[in-house]
């Protein structure tokens, strides 16, 4: 196995180093930084974030595939290359593309499926972060089963008139804008007759309610829609075929929650936590249970590095990824939940403490991270709907017998 990048790569990440030390000098401050990682601290878009962004789109660095004209830096397609950018975009602490909802996952279902007037409407400023998005996809009784969804969208006069519910919501209360599934002909089968909205989220009928959880924020919304009035034209797709289209979302979804260095991130934080925290006069990182246990998650750490390469290698050589990019998902948080739930072990009843109290152990952080590893294993497709994904999809096994 060579993991050697070419003479030619090579030079290439001297050009992409060069720029990020001409333009952006923010030395990492050690644990804390490691340890911000973890809740998205070092995502930026200040003023400096954002004059930084711009120039590193107009060098061909950021939003490679997206079009100059909405605002990307149109670049050939070069897996090889985007890989470079990000390792030394990390390294540097530079501000990177902005991760989340609209960027990572309505950009590129806009560029697949939307109208002209949509993204020149939407991408730019959604991709500089001026524009920000939440997802109407769950609802009550429709979650893993999203096909059940009842929300319903009647068109009267140019508009959609939008009445139902959405739930789980992230982000609802800060984003202007939500893409959301509703059912517009609820006389076809459950996969068929639902579309795509782009819904304004100061529009009239629109209630968004707080749901407080386990970490006491409140990162999650109920929202309410009474006769929502959303232009016609906001659809994207064709009318009723809204399924293709959230397919398409959630393959982004699955790809944005899969990557295997934030979960590098997260063991190299949970090692620097074992290093600092005592049990009876030693580091924990001497105990030999924590030390097997830190070898058998860096084991599967590295598996799952080495498979991105794998990935990384068919991508380069332009050959679908199949079954291997169906498990990264999955894989990837089941192991962040495993990696997390050690380093509750690690701080023990210390690890209950909120952010901000001074006994918790590294901020707090890793209390959250643990709770937040619970949620990613659903966001995207619960464990065992992604299961049934691999087992259907990519080994061709029958489906589950339906009652």
């Amino acid at each position: 196995m060579n993991l050697a990048y070419s003479a030619e790569y090579e030079r290439f990440r001297t050009e992409v180093r060069r720029f990020l030390g001409e333009h952006w000098n923010e030395a990492p401050s050690g644990a804390a930084d490691s340890i911000a990682d973890l809740t998205g601290a070092h995502v930026r878009t200040d003023a400096r974030a954002t004059a930084f962004r711009l120039l590193a789109i107009e060098r061909g660095y950021l939003y490679r595939h997206v079009p100059r004209r909405y605002g990307g830096s149109e670049q050939p397609g070069d897996p090889l290359k985007s890989t470079i950018i990000a390792e030394e975009f990390r390294r540097a602490r530079a501000p990177f593309e902005i991760m989340g909802q609209g960027p990572s996952m309505l950009v590129p279902t806009l560029l697949e499926h939307g109208t002209e007037a949509q993204k020149e409407r939407f991408i730019r400023d959604t991709l500089l972060g001026t524009i920000r998005w939440c997802q109407g996809y769950s609802e009550p009784g429709a979650g893993s089963d999203l096909a059940s969804l009842r929300t319903r969208a009647v068109l009267d006069d140019g508009h959609w008139v939008v009445n139902g519910q959405k739930i789980w919501t992230s982000n609802a209360r800060e984003a202007e804008w939500m893409f959301a599934l509703v059912r517009t002909e609820p006389e076809k089968a459950k996969h068929d007759g639902i579309s795509y909205l782009l819904i304004e989220m100061n529009t009239p009928g629109i209630d968004v309610r707080p749901l407080r959880q386990m970490t006491g924020d409140a990162d999650f919304n109920e929202v309410f829609l009474e006769n929502a009035r959303v232009p016609a034209d906001n659809i994207v797709g064709r009318r009723g075929q809204g399924w293709v289209v959230s397919r398409s979302t959630l393959k982004h979804e699955r790809a944005l929650i899969g990557g295997a260095h934030l979960t590098r991130r997260t063991f190299d934080g949970l090692v620097m936590l074992a290093q600092a925290v005592e049990r009876g006069g030693r580091p924990v990182i001497q105990d030999p249970v924590i030390r097997n246990r830190l070898a058998e998650l860096e084991a599967r750490l590295v598996a799952a590095e080495y498979h991105g390469y794998r990935l990384l290698t068919l991508s380069a050589r332009g050959n679908d990824h199949g079954l291997g990019g169906m498990v990264t998902k999955l894989y990837s948080t089941t192991l962040g939940y495993d990696i997390a739930k050690l380093a509750m072990d690690v701080v023990g009843d210390r690890g209950l403490l909120a952010p901000g109290e001074p006994n918790a152990p590294a901020m707090g952080m890793f209390g959250l991270a643990y709770m937040w590893s619970l949620g990613v294993l659903i966001a995207g497709g619960a464990a065992n709907i992604q299961r049934n994904i691999i087992a259907e999809r990519g080994l061709g096994l029958p489906r589950d017998a339906r009652k």
